[in-house]
């Protein structure tokens, strides 16, 4: 009778275990949503309050969307926190709490006339996860904060879980080559971004160190970075993943919203490390 008790507790008590564990597991990677830090300044279109907070040296303009684990989102040049496709954000917002922040000299970030570069880029992102007490997240980066993203993961990467680059080059020239010809507002912080990128080329003998896992994304037809920056470091990040959407162009979030957000979602959600098999 004693036996038969026991065994009727254990079989009881397994749903409870197995939700306490699901439980711990949970909370060792998500430990709750961020709280907003600093003062609210503004309300955006879709009614997300937007605040600043002061970090290395300015004001940083940031708004927080969604629930669950963070994920940093750092924009292209020229661009604020709102060149966000809202299809994107609505997906990504369901599975992450989005960080989501304007660079310095643009929006709702201030500039305290320090000569741009992508490592002064890198500790604004890191200023703002200071002040917001985040330890570690994802980033996606874009464009010109793709760059950002490069030099988070070189110099940072214990703040780093996953990166998503997306649009990159391994040499800025060439970028800025083509802006010559483009047709851009007439504005200063642009025209300082753009100096940042002229004197930027990846140390490609340094990205074999990168452990974070990453995945580059760009467009076949992307005609400012190209293809070939995306594949070069694709190919030196030890287990990189490589997407590359066919007739895809520099604007590819705005050309396919839905399975852009769902091949950043796949990655960021997919464990693809396996566990070493101790030697023999």
């Amino acid at each position: 009778m004693m036996r038969r008790f026991r065994l009727a507790v254990v079989a009881l008590c397994l749903p409870f275990l197995l939700i306490l564990a699901l439980g711990i597991v949970a909370s060792a990677s998500w430990a709750g949503d961020i709280a907003p830090k600093g003062k609210k300044v503004a309300v955006d279109a879709q009614g997300h309050d937007i605040y600043q907070v002061d970090a290395n040296g300015i004001r940083i303009g940031y708004k927080l969307i969604g629930s669950g684990d963070p994920l940093l989102l750092l924009t292209g040049l020229g661009c604020t926190m709102e060149r966000w496709m809202p299809e994107f954000i609505e997906a990504a917002s369901q599975k992450h709490q989005l960080i989501i922040m304007d660079n310095r000299g643009m929006g709702y970030t201030t500039d305290n006339e320090q000569p741009f570069s992508y490592e002064l880029f890198a500790k604004d992102a890191l200023g703002l996860l200071d002040a917001l007490g985040v330890q570690k997240v994802d980033v996606l980066g874009y464009s010109q904060s793709s760059v950002t993203t490069q030099t988070l993961l070189l110099d940072s990467p214990q703040r780093i879980n996953k990166a998503v680059i997306h649009a990159t080059s391994t040499d800025g020239k060439a970028v800025t080559a083509f802006f010559e010809h483009a047709d851009l507002p007439e504005n200063s912080t642009i025209k300082k971004q753009l100096q940042a990128a002229m004197h930027w080329k990846t140390p490609l003998e340094k990205m074999p160190l990168i452990q974070n896992p990453v995945m580059l994304l760009v467009g076949t037809e992307d005609k400012v970075v190209g293809t070939q920056s995306s594949t070069i470091l694709a190919g030196l990040i030890p287990g990189a993943w490589l997407v590359q959407f066919k007739n895809g162009t520099h604007h590819l979030q705005f050309e396919a919203p839905a399975a852009f957000a769902q091949i950043v979602l796949t990655f960021l959600s997919m464990d693809e490390t396996i566990p070493a098999k101790p030697h023999p």
